[in-house]
């Protein structure tokens, strides 16, 4: 999952996303809210983590300010210090899911995390099989299958295609994409994610007929749509 930290503190950003990193997760560290408030409204995030002392509008506008631009269902964490129990009111009142007390330790930092994600994304976390409509995903053997015929598809293709249903309705950037599917391939042609996505269209046969539609999101990158919802 793609998880953006704010902390003005280098060592401890490091800290988070060295230990959130080698979870699996992407993770991005920011030292100043204005940026990662531009960052998170270019491209999708999946978590917030903020230190509630370390931004210069503070813990509640900040938090404010992502609400407006993040999914409604994105977790948001944030770190207090040891003996602020009123930080820790004031962050819950404001919305935050969860906190840490610092200082942090690295096992409860990936349990709360992992803990938040799988509330978020129920779909993403512990199943073997989903089911979409008229597609099943069986996630262990990679395999896919439309109104019972298995169809064939490649492993990118099928992580593909996996990623935009569990992302059903959403935009997804082209950096996003490229993150997620093709992890260590640091340059990616434009055309080689595009023809994935037109194979991808065409193999599931995403077209409104069928009850889903897979379309670009100008400057952005893909959106799957489910028709009638």
């Amino acid at each position: 999952m793609r998880i953006a930290v704010l902390d003005n503190d280098p060592a401890q950003a490091e800290t988070i996303c060295q230990v959130l990193s080698a979870a699996s997760h992407h993770c991005q560290f920011f030292d100043n809210a204005r940026d990662l408030l531009s960052q998170i409204r270019k491209d999708s995030t999946d978590m917030l983590i903020l230190d509630w002392h370390s931004v210069e509008l503070g813990g509640v506008e900040v938090m404010r300010r992502a609400r407006e631009k993040l999914a409604a269902n994105t977790p948001i964490m944030f770190l207090a210090n040891s003996s602020a129990e009123d930080d820790i009111v004031d962050g819950i009142g404001a919305g935050a899911d969860d906190y840490l007390v610092k200082p942090l330790r690295r096992g409860e930092l990936v349990a709360r995390v992992q803990a938040l994600l799988r509330r978020a994304y129920p779909s993403q976390h512990g199943a073997e099989q989903l089911q979409f409509g008229p597609y099943i995903f069986e996630t262990r053997p990679g395999r896919l299958l439309m109104n019972g015929s298995v169809i064939d598809v490649t492993h990118k293709e099928f992580y593909l295609a996996l990623l935009f249903f569990r992302n059903l309705g959403r935009p997804l950037s082209r950096a996003y994409i490229h993150e997620t599917v093709w992890v260590r391939d640091t340059e990616l042609p434009s055309r080689t994610m595009d023809t994935h996505v037109s194979r991808v269209r065409n193999k599931l046969g995403l077209r409104p007929e069928n009850g889903f539609r897979l379309v670009p999101v100008y400057s952005y990158g893909y959106r799957l749509e489910q028709m009638g919802a």
